[in-house]
């Protein structure tokens, strides 16, 4: 059984660097210190993160740029940015192409560029689609400004992968403040923040009708579906005020996929196949920020109660599917 891993995240000093000079609105008040162990997992990308894959159970990881990415960046700094890291995932994969894919890095605050850079990404460098995430500047990312990057997912049949972004700083303060830092800033990110903002990013892409306009389009979406799938039923109640044509709950077994971001539940996975089926369930670790060693990916799956087709699914056949029904 092949395992294949696609919210695995990388980090670079050029966008330690970058972040650290944005204005504090801006920033991610779960923010990495140069120094942290975690940031030296981030940045390696040779033995080390070969020898943790192999610890785990993880025959291949798809790298992406560990959350917020560029998005929260100016343009022209955003611009530079996504193509140095493009280019770095793609050396990567080069030295290591039985072990490394990658998801394009993308400059969301000029949406041109960002769509012009998914086309080279994908069809020049290799990669596999794109890591995403809700805001770009502020901006939702269902505005139509952003459009031109769904157009060309589509067009190039690559998948989005929706990732946590940190909640704007109003949401902060009304939803997950009031404690000491490290909570307010625990609350709002891995605790529960996390989640429920990339949630509502997913159900806004529905509601604006980017999956109706651009059908083909697919968005992975991490931690079993960002709590939505948990409440389908209730939402499908948004289908006549929003005036979809069909059901909310359909988009997601049309359009959206769903990984466990190294939540190793059984119960979470028993109902996902319920939900959604097996045929559009991922699989995921969330390396660095979550930690199963001594094969613990792999056996997740292996204690699964699947059958073996089922597993050889979850494991990697959905994601070689997707993959190789990119365009290049």
């Amino acid at each position: 059984m092949k395992t294949i891993g696609l919210e695995e995240h990388f980090v670079t000093s050029d966008v330690l660097h970058a972040w650290r000079g944005l204005e504090a609105h801006w920033q991610n008040p779960a923010g990495l210190s140069a120094g942290d162990d975690i940031v030296h997992r981030l940045a390696e990308l040779d033995e080390e993160r070969l020898a943790a894959m192999e610890d785990t159970g993880l025959d291949v990881q798809v790298l992406s740029l560990t959350s917020p990415g560029v998005q929260n960046l100016t343009p022209n700094d955003a611009v530079t940015l996504q193509t140095t890291c493009n280019d770095l995932v793609a050396d990567a994969v080069r030295a290591h192409p039985d072990h490394l894919q990658g998801f394009a890095t993308l400059a969301t605050s000029d949406p041109i560029k960002a769509a012009s850079e998914l086309e080279r990404a994908v069809t020049t460098l290799g990669l596999n689609g794109a890591m995403i995430f809700p805001r770009g500047r502020g901006r939702s990312l269902e505005h139509r400004d952003f459009w031109p990057i769904f157009e060309a997912a589509a067009a190039l049949n690559a998948p989005l992968y929706l990732h946590p972004q940190v909640p704007p700083p109003p949401v902060q303060a009304a939803y997950y403040g009031g404690f000491d830092d490290t909570v307010n800033a625990g609350l709002a990110t891995y605790g529960i923040g996390w989640h429920y903002d990339v949630g509502v990013a997913l159900l806004r892409l529905i509601l604006a009708g980017v999956f109706d306009h651009f059908p083909n389009l697919e968005v992975i979406v991490g931690h079993w579906g960002e709590m939505v799938l948990f409440y389908l039923d209730r939402v499908d109640d948004l289908r006549t005020a929003a005036e979809r044509a069909r059901p909310i709950s359909d988009y997601f077994r049309t359009n959206v996929l769903v990984t466990p971001s190294g939540i190793f539940s059984q119960r979470y996975l028993r109902w996902a196949l319920e939900v959604i089926g097996v045929d559009r369930i991922l699989f995921s670790t969330d390396y660095p920020y979550r930690c199963a060693p001594h094969n613990g990916a792999r056996r997740f799956l292996e204690e699964a109660d699947l059958s073996d087709v089922e597993r050889e699914k979850i494991a990697s056949g959905n994601w070689n599917r997707i993959s190789a029904g990119i365009r290049r």
